[in-house]
């Protein structure tokens, strides 16, 4: 039975706002020996491993993060978070990570783990910041889905549900820059596939399951956030295991725990009802018109 341990905005560096990112280094090392005692087949950082600080000061901090997951005795893939692309390229942090950060397909004993590494970087204008897919981000989806054979698990460090931001301290007010503009077309892709799928990410610090056209939506609690835990900071970890039922757990100051039936996640949703009033009118037109 494969088994993948998630991490998620270590934020490693200045304690900002309600992110208590100088315990991060701490809080990663305790989460090792954790993840290690159970020894996953796989470790997954969902990005966001600093709170950046301009150029010279990230390459310093990403560097430290980046020795830090080094010790890890599993596998570790790494995903790049909007902070780690604030004021660093891809390329940076794939030198420092000492591993490519380009689109990756891993298949683990009957399950295909699909490393969505979609451009993270948050394009800020005056009039509102957004993420924004890069050319061939969704194209390399696609093609993955429309080809796959088996279940898959599609990890990703902004979230693809499109869910509701209410009450999250970060992005109540800021839903814009939690979600892709391009939501709608990811989903369509999602939707057109018919194997088990699972996606999981970060970025919204906090825990949440949602389903979207049957396909379950996980996103993971940041390490170092401090809002849902009365100013302690949170020491959150994800273990996904993939089996028969596929079992989530959320670990730390808010465990959080999902299981469903892996079957369940191939079955996608009717359309959704037409507008009622939209209806309504067609009906009485309709009668109009004879």
């Amino acid at each position: 039975m494969p088994s993948l341990a998630f991490i998620a905005d270590v934020h490693h560096g200045r304690d900002v706002m309600t992110k208590k990112s100088s315990l991060g280094l701490p809080l990663l090392a305790e989460v090792r020996q954790e993840i290690e005692r159970r020894g996953p087949d796989l470790v997954i950082d969902l990005g966001d491993r600093i709170s950046d600080e301009g150029h010279d000061a990230d390459l310093a901090l990403e560097a430290e993060v980046a020795e830090a997951f080094r010790a890890f005795d599993r596998p570790v893939m790494h995903l790049n978070g909007n902070h780690d692309r604030d004021f660093l390229s891809v390329a940076e942090n794939a030198r420092l990570l000492g591993q490519p950060l380009d689109q990756r397909a891993l298949d683990l004993d009957g399950w295909r783990v699909l490393l969505w590494r979609a451009d993270s970087h948050i394009h800020r204008r005056p009039e509102g910041s957004s993420f924004r897919l890069a050319e061939g981000d969704l194209d390399w989806l696609a093609d993955q889905l429309r080809a796959l054979d088996r279940p898959a698990v599609i990890a990703t460090h902004v979230p693809l549900s499109g869910q509701s931001m209410r009450s999250n301290y970060y992005f109540h007010h800021n839903a814009g820059v939690a979600a892709y503009p391009e939501t709608d077309a990811i989903q369509a892709v999602l939707r057109g596939c018919r194997q088990p799928l699972v996606c999981v990410a970060g970025h919204v610090h906090w825990n949440t399951a949602t389903f979207v056209d049957g396909i379950l939506h996980l996103t993971l609690q940041s390490l170092t956030e401090s809002f849902a835990d009365e100013g302690e900071a949170a020491g959150a970890w994800g273990w996904l295991d993939l089996d028969r039922d596929l079992r989530w757990t959320a670990h730390g100051r808010q465990p959080f725990r999902v299981e469903t039936p892996v079957a369940g996640l191939a079955r996608r949703w009717p359309e959704p009802h037409p507008d009622f009033a939209e209806l309504r009118r067609r009906r009485t037109a309709d009668a109009a018109g004879a």
